[in-house]
């Protein structure tokens, strides 16, 4: 299966003429992009819309998926509902527009979503292609998932064999990537959406299913025998997903990137949505007093309330209580916290101070 790449810029034959360069530099069209918005427009727009619109998956277990009375759950969900509650006070003042893989930036950059919450791969590409990416809410890597009676317990093991993917993801780059690098051999079959895939890995079509970690546990659960599967703990790439906002907004990347970090503060400084309240009002150290609006005045150097982090905590949680709630050992999934533990706790979850 060749992998797509983006075509480079035509401007570089050493053959033509200087003046036929300039000419071609100066009247060649540029390629189609959406605008950015101008400073500090997203959090007005947003505002005097009264709700935020949220871009999600359209259903990974964990991350965003719409329950039996279709409300919107997951870590992603927690995420855009914490964005939500951080200006309204409200966690319910949000819409959530599923977004497919191949759809999801065109959405983003033409202003259909004030931000990508989808389980989506910061990358260079990604980054330098009109969006932004405020900060990581989930340290991630690309698995495998097979059949236990294969005994399989290595990825090197799939040598040769037939490896189900998604199209529109990084997956498939990075299966080639890590293959021709060892010298192994990858059969691949890609299918326009999960669902497929992972039908064509019951049926027997493939010998993996490979793709993000975290959904390959969400994906296991919905085979006819889950116990007939396994996921492999070797991670062949790094995945960290991050939410995405568009160029040129300075404010409201700030605004996104923090709403994550008062998350992950909250969670260290012992904040949480069962005694916010009384944290409130016994305030035990600078740090508390800073993170729920106490001192400092640091909300409306972002253009919110001095309370905004106060908010996020009392009305969906810190980062601890969402991993719980959605991923943790309480939920079908059981994920570990792994990466996404506290940097204080064998994790990467750091959040800067705020001060």
């Amino acid at each position: 299966m060749r992998v797509v790449r983006p075509k480079p810029a035509l401007l570089k034959s050493a053959l033509l003429k200087p003046a036929l360069l300039l000419a071609l530099a100066l009247f060649a069209p540029l390629p189609a992009r959406a605008e950015p918005a101008p400073p500090e427009r997203t959090l007005a727009q947003v505002k005097a819309r009264g709700h935020l619109v949220c871009g999600v998956s359209p259903g990974v277990a964990g991350f965003s998926v719409p329950d039996g009375q279709g409300r919107w759950r997951g870590l992603d969900v927690d995420f855009c509902r914490a964005l939500a509650a951080a200006i309204f006070d409200d966690p319910e003042a949000v819409r959530f527009i599923p977004q497919s893989s191949a759809a999801r930036f065109t959405s983003l950059q033409s202003g259909e979503i004030d931000v990508l919450a989808r389980n989506t791969t910061w990358t260079l590409s990604r980054d330098t292609a009109a969006m932004n990416f405020p900060a990581i809410t989930f340290y991630d890597g690309q698995g495998f998932l097979v059949r236990k009676s294969l005994n399989v317990t290595h990825v090197k093991q799939l040598d040769r064999a037939t490896i189900c993917l998604q199209q529109g993801t990084t997956t498939e780059l990075n299966l080639a990537d890590w293959f021709r690098t060892r010298g192994l051999t990858q059969n691949v079959v890609t299918f326009a959406n999960s669902e497929q895939t992972l039908g064509a890995y019951e049926s027997g079509r493939c010998d993996a299913y490979s793709t993000d970690q975290s959904s390959l546990y969400g994906e296991r659960l919905k085979t006819a025998h889950p116990d007939d599967h396994v996921i492999l703990s070797e991670a062949i790439s790094k995945e960290p997903f991050a939410p995405g906002v568009r160029q040129g907004d300075d404010q409201w990347r700030d605004i996104v990137a923090w709403t994550h970090y008062a998350m992950i503060d909250a969670e260290e400084a012992g904040i949480r949505q069962d005694n916010v309240e009384q944290m409130r009002r016994e305030a035990p150290s600078p740090d508390v007093r800073r993170i729920l609006g106490l001192e400092g005045g640091y909300g409306e150097r972002l253009g919110l309330t001095t309370d905004w982090a106060a908010r996020i905590v009392r009305h969906v949680g810190n980062y601890g209580d969402s991993f719980a709630r959605n991923l943790g050992d309480a939920t079908p999934l059981k994920i570990p916290r792994g990466l996404n533990a506290l940097w204080n706790q064998g994790g990467l979850q750091y959040g800067p101070p705020i001060r």
